[in-house]
């Protein structure tokens, strides 16, 4: 580590909650831990499977160092990897109120169920608008409407596409990839291929599955010729799973609802596997979430089905399904973080944390990954 980082650490004892033990678990502030922003991947590696991978034993608290690329070599005939086929829409775009020039971010979410053209989208700074408000984008004719504003920069709004003729084609035209705001950077044209798993299939995503970020063909192939099955379920990330935990007691927050598919196929695989006794590899917190979603709808069984998930695991949670996880290093005070804490075990979790800081793994989207086992 270096000085400066040892300094930020030394110098922020009393916003380290995660690192202090006997704690409830239950308390946003217990999932807090200082992070040097240089530890802050704002780039992703030239080869996306030579991320550094750190592995956990969750019964033993035991942790290894490797590289992703030798995740086939944890895996065994008769594993079932699940993967989360969502594809991350181009759904973020500046603009600026009619007639005026401050800059206007807008992140697409969901359409209506009554009209393609209306969506569901947050808006910074949503306090300047008002149901009417007309925002321009730069470089096309397209205006958003707004229909109206709601909490937390919630607001619907209508799209007027103008030559484009479809939200999708103004997308793909003028949108861009919305990757996370601690980047602190515009995105650039690399972020369309390396924020996007290379098996991303169905569109909906407003954030990408992180974890699955380090896939490469060659691994995919690795792994299969291994003998372990793979499946695909489908979750749209969206804010519920990056929205920030405001409630000082974590029992309190409430998750938005997400969007989730797992087809018929996959369902069968995934109990066919379990039933043999091999593990269930969930790649990513949200593949995990979408299992345990329809496991713990289901009697401990996951069904084949489309719906909603608002479901926010946090210590306490008792997982039916998922064996081990891959996942990436989360914000603190964050969902992720929570979820991979009652997954793990919070002080297992604080003390993987810790070797990774004092290792200097890079941090959260287009960072370095952590397998629990």
């Amino acid at each position: 580590m270096t000085a400066q980082n040892e300094l930020t650490l030394q110098n922020q004892p009393l916003t380290a909650g995660l690192f202090e033990p006997n704690r409830t678990g239950l308390a946003l502030d217990d999932y807090d831990y200082p992070l040097p922003e240089t530890l802050i991947a704002r780039y992703p590696l030239p080869e996306r499977d030579q991320s550094r991978m750190l592995v956990l034993n969750r019964q033993t608290g035991e942790i290894s160092h490797h590289l992703f690329s030798e995740l086939p070599n944890t895996l065994s005939a008769g594993d079932l990897m699940a993967l989360n086929n969502t594809k991350v829409l181009p759904a973020r775009f500046y603009g600026n109120r009619q007639g005026l020039t401050g800059r206007v971010e807008i992140l697409m979410l969901n359409p209506s169920p009554e009209s393609s053209l209306e969506w569901t989208a947050l808006i910074r700074p949503a306090r300047k608008m008002n149901a009417g408000t007309i925002v321009e984008l730069p470089g096309t004719q397209a205006t958003l409407e707004i229909l109206s504003v709601g909490e937390r920069g919630c607001c619907r709004v209508r799209v007027h596409p103008a030559e484009h003729g479809d939200v999708s084609i103004l997308m793909e035209r003028v949108g861009l990839m919305p990757i996370p705001p601690y980047l602190r950077r515009d995105p650039e044209e690399d972020d369309k291929q390396r924020y996007q798993t290379v098996f991303a299939k169905v569109p909906g995503a407003q954030a990408a599955p992180t974890a699955s970020l380090h896939f490469t063909p060659n691994v995919l192939e690795t792994i299969a010729g291994k003998g372990v099955y793979t499946s695909e379920v489908t979750l749209a990330v969206s804010a519920g799973t990056f929205r920030t935990v405001e409630a000082d007691e974590i029992t309190e927050h409430r998750m938005d609802p997400e969007a989730y598919t797992i087809p018929e196929a996959s369902a069968s695989v995934i109990q066919q596997a379990k039933n043999a006794g091999g593990r269930i590899l969930a790649v990513g917190t949200t593949v995990a979430k979408t299992l345990e979603t329809s496991a713990h709808r289901h009697e401990g069984l996951v069904q084949a089905e489309s719906g909603w998930s608002d479901l926010f695991i946090y210590p306490g949670f008792r997982f039916q399904t998922v064996d081990m996880l891959l996942t990436n290093f989360h914000l603190p005070k964050s969902t992720l973080l929570m979820l991979v804490s009652a997954f793990a075990g919070r002080e297992n979790i604080a003390a993987a944390y810790r070797e990774a800081l004092e290792q200097q793994y890079r941090f959260f989207s287009y960072g370095d990954c952590m397998l629990i086992l």
